[in-house]
């Protein structure tokens, strides 16, 4: 019979060891369904972040900078199938801790798995090339790992975020330092557990728990890493560039967007609508790339409006393990920040919401999901990012005002458009400005194999796919002379 996992939240996990922060101090965990604390966890500060570092210098320098990569791959596709083992656990943990509905914690799970069943069989397949030079020369390229690599997660997917971070990291021969978000690192410290029970060698991973301002700003200034991953908001990602700026390392930045889904007139409008609603309302809308922006050609603005209206209406919001249409927000604070974009909302007209279920706790962070139309392409709803369960619709005239208002903001993450019309398709994938374009869905499921990133403030960097193995890797020319 498969034993429980054995964490100590109020611990960090450095070297292949529960250890407690050196300063002794803790933090409380709020389970963000009820207002409770779920557990104290470690409070890790510079000096702890230090010792992780040191340990993953020491791995390198030991058992796993010695793995190849095929012993890497095997390695990874080991963990993944660990994760697998525990995925009601995990997903329980997730629930309670970031607030999201059970069902959506449990495909958070198996991502984690898919994430480390495609990098560990993708670690012996990142091949250098050889290159036609002058005559006497052999030119070829290798690509090598950083080497300690920085990871600070958000509190959003912390399972699906370790899976496309540190799974690539680990591929391509780094050793790990991952700092989790301090309102939710449980399957953080959960994955460190089940990645040593599957044999990871001590300090290959070090996960240390804390506050952004201390743990985090710790990692990213600390001289010896040599790559920064960090997922979050921007006024965080600029902090954290300008730090690593100091050390000349490389750093890869996803911060967010204000993603729209393009609909005109001739999309096939009852496909599209789950996209259009569950991609606003997915994880309480706290999600980097969620369609928070609805962009309606007039001749099918009113049928829009009307039917994503009906389905707002039949949406509930409770507790996480209720396994609802939407969780609670991860936190009050988070909950104050959504509550204050709608009290700047008064002049726009809100055409459906969502209820919140009778039952829920009162000390909950919930909020009822709510749908604008109408809404002007300035407004701070249709511009900012809510990190919350609202969306806007927005109509426009014709193609060229489409892609002026879908562009029209700070952010380029993700965008879709919804159109039967083949040419149509291919001038708006060109046109629109976002890392990712979707044609006739909104996300394509997720896949790890798809390069993810943005431009503008959405950041810089690719992760997912074999573009992050590329860059959590390094590119060595070799040009050698025969004589």
């Amino acid at each position: 019979m498969l034993r429980p996992l054995q964490i100590d939240p109020s611990k960090c996990f450095i070297a292949g060891s529960w250890v407690g922060a050196l300063s002794g101090e803790t933090l409380p965990l709020v389970n963000p369904s009820e207002g409770s604390t779920l557990c104290d966890i470690a409070r890790g500060k510079s000096a702890d972040i230090d010792a992780a570092v040191r340990a993953a210098d020491a791995a390198l320098a030991g058992t796993w900078g010695k793995a190849t990569a095929a012993e890497r791959g095997r390695m990874l596709a080991s963990i993944g199938r660990a994760v697998l083992d525990h995925v009601d656990e995990l997903a329980q943990l997730e629930a309670m801790d970031v607030g999201k509905p059970l069902s959506q914690a449990r495909a958070d799970v198996l991502a984690l798995a898919r994430y480390l069943e495609f990098y560990g069989g993708a670690a012996d397949k990142v091949h250098g090339e050889t290159i036609p030079y002058l005559d006497g020369y052999t030119v070829y390229t290798l690509r090598e790992p950083h080497g300690v690599t920085g990871h600070i997660i958000p509190w959003n997917y912390p399972m699906q975020i370790i899976g496309r971070s540190v799974g690539a990291a680990l591929a391509m021969g780094n050793a790990c330092v991952l700092k989790p978000a301090e309102e939710a690192c449980l399957t953080a410290l959960a994955f460190a557990e089940i990645a040593r029970q599957a044999g990871l060698p001590d300090g290959a991973l070090n996960v240390v728990p804390g506050l952004g301002a201390e743990a985090g700003a710790a990692l990213s200034a600390h001289p010896g890493v040599q790559h920064i991953s960090f997922t979050g908001s921007v006024g965080v990602g600029k902090r954290i560039q300008q730090a690593v700026s100091a050390n000349v390392v490389p750093v890869t930045l996803e911060l967010g967007g204000k993603s729209p889904q393009v609909v005109f007139d001739d999309a096939d409008i009852a496909a599209a609508l789950p996209f259009l609603v569950n991609a606003g309302i997915q994880n309480a809308g706290q999600t980097c790339s969620a369609s928070s922006r609805i962009l309606v050609q007039r001749g099918v603005y009113d049928q829009v409006v009307e039917e994503m209206s009906g389905r707002y209406a039949q949406l509930r919001t409770g507790p996480a393990l209720s396994d609802l249409d939407v969780g609670p927000l991860v936190s009050l604070r988070q909950k104050e920040i959504v509550d204050g974009f709608l009290a700047k909302s008064s002049d726009l007209q809100i055409v459906a919401q969502g209820q919140i279920v009778d039952d829920a706790p009162a000390g909950g962070a919930y909020v009822a999901p709510t749908l604008f139309a109408g809404v002007p392409p300035g407004h701070t709803l249709a511009q900012d990012e809510i990190f919350g369960p609202v969306q806007v619709i927005i109509p426009f005239a014709d193609e060229a005002e489409a892609i002026a208002i879908a562009n029209g903001t700070d952010f380029g993450l993700v965008a879709s458009c919804w159109s039967e019309n083949g040419a149509r398709q291919m001038r708006m994938a060109r046109a629109l400005r976002a890392g990712q374009v979707f044609i006739n869905n909104y996300g394509a499921g997720g896949g790890v194999e798809l390069p993810f990133g943005g431009t503008g403030l959405s950041g810089h960097g690719r992760e997912k796919g074999f573009e992050a193995l590329y860059g959590f890797s390094v590119l060595k020319t070799v040009a050698a002379l025969h004589h």
